[in-house]
């Protein structure tokens, strides 16, 4: 038999690894950043890229896509070219994987904070940069599958099929959740709107969990954790019954983060049906992790890497049984829009996606330098302390969520709302937000003491290089079943066979969910009185896109007592026809305003996004100064967004775009007139007037800037209803 050498590529390892390092620290930097804005909502005031809604999609996407998904790529890279002996397959393919992926990255730490967003979960960059992901993402692909083909080891082990099932699933999720339509080179318009554009957003955002923060990471688990234990897979029937039912079962999930929302109640159902499913599958993956190591828990005492794992394992546990518990309607109806999800989400994130990657790193750095690690007792401390960050965050959290709930849904005896002031439940958790500022920062601090500790174990190690393996080449048997073979050890040399079973087996739940959804009509009733934005509305939607106040306020108010009570009618499926995207939110740090329109004077709008706390004590909410910036509001583009939302569906007609920037006038003209009712902004206003002519600048007026869209859009929210609901009225009367 040939024995061939060959060299496995340890150099693009070496990139993605320290990639992972570099954007896990700026990526939580930019989280204690924001947590801090919590505590001090003013403390980047005027500066319009370091607010709030543009620095929380930026901290969601660095820390997924940069430090997880670099985490990913390394641990890929180093041990698939080991489990299948042989180098990858094209180190062009590799490079353009990694450098394509470092773009993506700063291409989304520029145009976030710059404003450019689809303001969808996890899904916010715009359509140039989606392209790009897909082409870097369909680069890994070939290369991997490349690598499978001409591998010198016969079966594919158990990791390698979440490798390929995390290529395929999250190419689909990508792919159909970005459909958009551009506007311009950097604004686009979602296919979908309202029910169904949520319903697509989380069929891809909680399979962007599955897929992109599970899957892969449950792969590098089967292969690190034997690896730094010493021992065998506990149980490889188990690994079989482990992957096939999770992956089939995860894509059904996505409606449970849409519950007593407008979605249609059978695809809530749906998906509260397959999430408490989902619980036997993710525990078998956490017992299948445990039970390896048997045995060895005598190492887990003295060795960093392995109380990593063991940590990690157990949250992914945590926050698997949490989920399946959290699509239950009537925990659910307590935990939505509260800080409960955001502990829920970090549990995850901080421990399993988290500190797998630092019990990783620490094991592969000594290895591609050969030595040892710098420092154990500083690996130690990171472990202690980091585990205190996870517990110091998620705890209060957690209160916080239950806290919020049970203030929002509490009456009098006369049926008023106990706490009918919002602000009075921020105001509460204000000390559970500080601790998770500290257990923050205790977390970042042991990050900082990995980066010191790796740095110093690379200057005593040698240059990371390629490393020379053999192995027999792989010798061709019969494509049939080989007598006493059983399917799923013939499945497992059968790679192409293998993708195609798990691609069938995570599409089936997409389509039987989305299809009918899009295609029969009667799953969103339509009402007569709901219209179209006026132009000036649909520039402001995109200005409040663009700030990301979707991130704080919520426009779904769910049939409760205590909802409609304190924001009105609630929420109906065939209100959303013409948004693209939707924005229900999925937190309410503020209050959902579905139905603020008319409820407060174009001059209160004004005043609070001015300065907030000057018209609700105790708002933690930042001001918007640059809204109201002596400069022309921008409308150039506004017959382009009219004629793609015609594509999309919406009923403009031809008059209606000729006549948009007309239109635009006579509106904003009006709530100028509207603002000069306060004696206030008629004397500030003209202050600014003598101020601008005294500089030499030519003066703007009110009605063409910014903040004067964004009071229009916040003015038509949820009025559309009321008018049915006048019309109800009269036709009652006349009977």
């Amino acid at each position: 038999m040939e024995v061939q050498q060959f060299y496995y590529d340890n150099k693009i390892v070496k990139k993605f690894l320290y990639a992972t390092i570099v954007f896990g620290v700026v990526g939580m930097l930019v989280g204690l950043l924001v947590a801090a804005m919590y505590l001090f909502p003013n403390m980047t005031d005027g500066i319009p890229w370091l607010s709030y809604g543009r620095l929380r999609p930026l901290h969601t996407n660095a820390v997924i896509f940069a430090f997880v998904g670099n985490a990913i790529f390394a641990g890929v890279y180093y041990s698939l070219q080991r489990l299948l002996k042989a180098r990858m397959f094209s180190n062009f393919l590799s490079n353009v994987n990694f450098w394509g992926w470092q773009l993506v990255i700063v291409a989304a730490a520029i145009s976030l904070p710059l404003g450019y967003t689809t303001s969808k979960e996890y899904a916010e960059l715009e359509w140039p940069i989606d392209i790009a992901i897909t082409l870097v993402w369909v680069a890994f692909g070939i290369n991997m599958i490349g690598t499978i083909l001409k591998r010198r080891e016969r079966h594919l082990y158990v990791a390698i099929w979440f490798y390929l099932a995390t290529f395929v699933t999250v190419a689909v999720l990508h792919i159909f959740n970005s459909l958009e339509l551009p506007v311009s080179a950097m604004k686009s318009y979602s296919v979908y709107a309202g029910v169904q554009d949520a319903l697509v957003q989380w069929w891809y955002g909680h399979n962007a969990v599955a897929f992109f923060l599970t899957t892969p990471f449950l792969g590098l688990m089967y292969y690190y954790l034997p690896k730094a234990a010493n021992r065998p897979v506990y149980s490889y029937r188990l690994s079989i019954i482990h992957f096939w039912s999770l992956i089939f079962i995860y894509i059904w999930a996505g409606p449970h983060h849409l519950l007593y929302s407008a979605l249609p109640d059978w695809a809530q159902n749906l998906g509260v049906v397959f999430s408490v499913m989902l619980i036997a599958p993710s525990w078998g993956g956490m017992i299948n992790g445990l039970l390896t190591l048997r045995g060895a828990w005598d190492k887990v005492r003295v060795d960093p890497v392995l109380k990593f794992f063991v940590v990690a394992i157990t949250g992914y546990g945590m926050a698997t049984f949490e989920g399946p518990m959290l699509s239950l309607k009537n925990v659910n109806s307590i935990a939505h829009f509260t800080d409960w999800i955001i502990a829920h989400v970090h549990v995850g994130a901080l421990a399993w996606n988290g500190f797998l990657t630092f019990g990783m790193i620490y094991w592969l750095v000594p290895r591609m330098t050969k030595t040892t690690l710098f420092s154990t007792k500083l690996a130690n401390f990171h472990f202690w302390i980091g585990t205190l960050g996870i517990i110091l965050y998620a705890l209060p959290m957690y209160v916080a969520g239950f806290t919020q709930a049970s203030m929002w849904k509490q009456f009098n005896p006369d049926g008023s709302l106990v706490y009918g002031n919002f602000l009075e439940t921020v105001k509460e958790i204000m000390p559970m937000y500080w601790m998770r500022a500290i257990g923050g920062t205790l977390f970042v601090i042991g990050l900082l003491v990995l980066v010191y500790n790796i740095i110093m174990t690379v200057r005593q190690g040698q240059p990371v290089e390629d490393e020379l393996a053999e192995a027999p080449a792989l010798q061709k048997i019969s494509k049939r079943r080989l007598r006493g073979e059983k399917f799923h050890p013939w499945l497992e040399r059968r790679p192409i066979q293998l993708t195609i079973l798990a691609t069938i087996a995570i599409l089936i739940g997409g389509i039987i969910q989305i299809v009918p959804t899009i295609m029969v009509k009667s799953n969103i009733k339509t009402i007569s009185t709901v219209k179209p934005y006026t132009p000036l509305e649909l520039e402001g939607r995109d200005l409040y896109i663009r700030e990301g106040c979707v991130g704080c306020h919520s426009q779904m108010i769910r049939p409760f007592r205590s909802e409609v009570e304190r924001y009105g009618e609630y929420s109906k499926s065939g209100e959303y026809v013409y948004d693209h995207p939707f924005l229900w939110g999925s937190k309410r740090t503020g209050p959902d305003l579905m139905r603020v329109g008319g409820k407060y004077s174009d001059n209160w709008h004004f005043n609070h996004m001015w300065d907030p706390q000057s018209t609700s004590a105790g708002s933690i909410m930042p001001g918007y100064k640059w809204l109201f910036d002596n400069k022309k509001m921008d409308y150039s583009d506004i017959e382009k967004k009219m004629e793609v939302m015609v594509k999309l569906g919406v009923p403009y007609t031809e008059e209606d775009i000729a006549n948009a920037q007309q239109s635009i006038a006579e509106q904003s003209a009006k709530i100028e007139e509207n603002l000069h009712t306060d004696p206030d902004f008629v004397k500030s206003y003209e202050d600014s007037r003598k101020a601008a002519k005294t500089r030499g600048e030519e003066f703007v007026a009110m009605k063409d800037r910014e903040i004067v869209a964004l009071i229009a859009y916040l003015q038509r929210l949820g009025t559309d209803i009321k008018i049915k609901s006048a019309e109800d009225e009269t036709t009652d009367n006349t009977k």
